[in-house]
């Protein structure tokens, strides 16, 4: 993704970075208040799974054509342990360590469209997008 934002993730701080950066862009494509909060919060939740769960990774946040449409895309990436059962993953109230199980269920959400790929002990890669507001 050309002029992207990318932060590197490995620590609470990061995890604000990158949520700024995500705000940042959101707001120059014009999205509404509401929409710069939800792309914040699913940023947030990434990152955190990243920090949680791999320790480290990281986060790009750019403009792409998806579908034939412009969107502002998050691509997360780690080498952690990886995901070993993704359905049960996408459920609300599930997790494998201390947190509520909202994470990649909520991201899903507050996103227009998430793909998740996941190799148990080779990392998950992350993607996720939110439509440009028209006349963006």
């Amino acid at each position: 993704m050309a002029g992207d934002f990318v932060v590197d993730i490995g620590g609470p701080d990061d995890i604000v970075a990158a949520r700024q950066a995500g705000r940042e862009l959101a707001g120059q494509l014009g999205f509404s208040l509401t929409d710069v909060t939800m792309i914040a919060t699913a940023i947030s939740e990434i990152a955190r799974n990243i920090t949680s769960f791999a320790g480290h990774g990281e986060i790009r946040i750019g403009v792409e054509f998806r579908d034939g449409r412009q969107a502002l895309v998050v691509h997360a990436e780690d080498d952690g342990p990886g995901i070993a059962d993704m359905e049960r993953a996408m459920e609300d109230g599930y997790s494998t360590g201390p947190g509520l199980g909202l994470g990649l269920p909520g991201a899903r959400r507050l996103m227009d469209r998430m793909h998740v790929e996941s190799r148990p002990g080779k990392g998950t890669v992350i993607e996720m997008w939110k439509w440009v507001p028209d006349g963006a």
